[in-house]
């Protein structure tokens, strides 16, 4: 099925929470946390409450949904990406220096492996290019799948600890971080 991005816009925070709890509950099997009691965790929260705010930017996917008669209806999300700049008073797990925005992102679990999470990446590191943000970070946990997208995508280690990972991506021209012709998604 076709699936489409946009700009997450202020309409979308409480989507942005819910791939927040994606993004934290990714581990099959995992306890899941509701939207609310993550957003009422301030290390978790402080990734989407107030969104957005300046110099927030936001990438959604969307699949196209028809209505009973075969008509077009509501655009479904299945996915975001995101990035904010955090204080170094209230850092994200990611957090590297107050100049370099953490990017989280979440797939609904029926669509991950399917290249949503390497075009919302690659949409939102070719907006980071075009807005001047000289680089990205994020954290990972070592055995999230999604670790190898991130290296896929020019993520460079740059802090290790017992259970993940930061990295660090510089930006680039969008071209450059498009996948290659041909390359698995």
């Amino acid at each position: 099925m076709e699936v489409t991005l946009r700009a997450a816009g202020p309409d979308d925070a409480g989507f942005l929470g819910d791939m927040l709890v994606e993004a934290v509950c990714w581990r099959p099997g995992a306890v899941r946390l509701d939207r609310s009691t993550l957003l009422d965790t301030p290390e978790l929260g402080h990734y989407v409450l107030g969104w957005p705010r300046p110099g927030d930017r936001g990438v959604i996917a969307e699949t196209p949904d028809r209505d009973p008669s075969g008509g077009p209806g509501r655009p479904t999300p299945v996915g975001a990406a995101w990035y904010r700049v955090f204080d170094p008073a209230d850092p994200g797990f990611g957090f590297v220096s107050a100049g370099v925005p953490e990017v989280s992102i979440g797939v609904v679990a029926d669509w991950r492996g399917r290249g949503v999470g390497r075009r919302l990446l690659s949409a939102l590191l070719a907006a980071a290019a075009a807005d001047g943000v000289p680089a990205l970070c994020l954290s990972v946990e070592h055995d999230n799948p999604a670790r190898h997208l991130y290296l896929s995508l020019g993520f460079r280690m740059v802090a290790n600890d017992a259970g993940a990972c930061t990295m660090v991506r510089t930006t680039a021209p969008a071209e450059e971080v498009s996948p290659p012709q041909g390359a698995a998604e």
